[in-house]
C-alpha cells in the first residue's frame, strides 16, 4: 500500500508540474516597455492611412463586399473558412463597446504584434501577428492615429466556430514559441535601401508570406519555401483555382516577370499576358493601389531579390 501510494503521489506531482510548466510557457507575452517607447509620441494620420493600406485591415475588416468609402467601416463579419475552422473577422472599428475604440495604442501593439488581446488572451493567428511582429512600433503608432478618425459602428460580428483542440486559446503559447518570430525571413545580402523597404513592406504590415507560403501540419509557415505558392487555405486561390501563386522566380513562379510588370499587377491587377488576378488577391490589390508607387515598386524589387523556390503545392 505504501508503495503504491508513493507512486500515486509520483504521479499527480509529475501531473502538478507538467500542469504549471504548460501555464508558464503559454503565458501571452505582451511588448516590453522598451519596444512600446515609441507609442508615447502620438502617430501621424497620414502616415498611418499608408500603414493601413499596406496591412490590409479593410480586406478582413470591412463588411462582406465591400467597396468604396465603405472599405473604412471597419464592423468586420467576414467569414474564413479553414482546414481548423471558420474564423470570424472582429468589429475593429471606433465603438467603445463593440469595436476596439476603447483600446490604447499600447493595445493595438500588443494585438498587433504580439498576438495578445487587451484583457490577456491569446489572437488565433487567422490574424496575421506572426507577420505585424516584423512591424515598427511607429507604423503601429501612426495606424492607431489613422483609425481614430475612423466610424464606430455597434454590432458583434459573431464568434469563430471551432472544435476541439483548436477552440482552448491557451495552447496557443506552445504554438507562438515556434512560430512567432519578428527577425527577417530572408538574410538579404547588403540590399538597397528599396529592396530594405520592399522587405518590410513584404515580410511585415503587407503580410504576403500568410498565403503566398506553404504551411505545416500545425498551420505555420514553411520559411524554407518562403513565398512558393501554396494551397488556398480558405476560398479560392489567386488563380482561381484553388492555389496561391509561387511569387519566386522558381520553376512555376514568376521569374520571367519584370519589377514593372509586378509592380503594374500591385496596381491594376493585371498580370503581363493581360490576365486578372482573382479570388482574395484582387481585395490585396485595391489595397496596394492606394500606396505610393515607390512602395510597389520596392515590393516588386523585394521579390525580385529573394531566392527562389519551385512551387510549393
Amino acid at each position: 500500500m505504501a508503495r503504491a501510494r508513493a507512486i500515486a503521489t509520483g504521479i499527480a506531482a509529475l501531473a502538478l508540474a507538467g500542469a504549471a510548466a504548460f501555464w508558464l510557457l503559454t503565458e501571452p507575452r505582451r511588448l516590453d516597455a522598451g519596444a512600446v517607447a515609441a507609442l508615447d509620441v502620438p502617430g501621424d494620420a497620414a502616415r498611418g492611412e499608408e500603414v493601413f493600406w499596406a496591412a490590409g485591415c479593410a480586406a478582413c475588416h470591412a463588411p462582406p463586399g465591400a467597396t468604396g468609402e465603405a472599405r473604412l467601416v471597419l464592423s468586420g463579419g467576414q467569414r474564413f473558412q479553414t482546414p481548423f475552422g471558420t474564423f470570424v473577422a472582429p468589429n475593429i472599428s471606433q465603438h467603445p463597446a463593440a469595436g476596439i475604440g476603447a483600446w490604447s495604442a499600447r493595445d493595438l501593439a500588443d494585438a498587433m504584434m504580439r498576438g495578445v488581446s487587451p484583457d490577456g488572451r491569446h489572437y488565433y493567428p487567422a490574424f496575421p501577428y506572426t507577420s505585424y511582429a516584423r512591424m515598427r512600433v511607429e507604423d503601429v503608432a501612426d495606424l492607431y492615429a489613422f483609425m481614430k478618425t475612423l466610424p464606430a459602428v455597434d454590432g458583434d460580428a459573431g464568434w469563430h466556430e471551432l472544435g476541439f483542440p483548436f477552440n482552448i486559446r491557451r495552447g496557443l503559447g506552445l504554438w507562438k514559441l515556434v512560430y512567432l518570430d519578428p527577425a527577417p525571413v530572408v538574410a538579404l545580402d547588403n540590399p538597397s535601401q528599396q529592396v530594405a523597404r520592399g522587405q518590410y513592406l513584404v515580410e511585415g504590415p503587407g503580410h504576403c508570406g500568410e498565403c503566398h507560403t506553404p504551411r505545416d501540419m500545425l498551420g505555420g509557415l514553411d520559411r524554407s519555401r518562403w513565398l512558393a505558392g501554396a494551397v488556398a487555405m480558405e476560398g479560392q486561390g489567386t488563380d482561381r483555382q484553388g492555389t496561391v501563386a509561387n511569387l519566386t522566380a522558381g520553376e512555376g513562379g514568376i521569374g520571367d516577370w519584370s519589377e514593372g510588370d509586378i509592380a503594374t499587377l500591385l496596381e491594376t491587377g493585371f498580370t503581363p499576358d493581360f490576365d486578372s488576378v482573382g479570388g482574395a488577391m484582387a481585395a490585396v490589390v485595391r489595397n496596394m493601389a492606394e500606396l505610393p508607387a515607390a512602395d510597389r515598386e520596392a515590393i516588386a524589387a523585394y521579390l525580385k531579390a529573394i531566392p527562389p523556390h519551385p512551387n510549393g503545392y
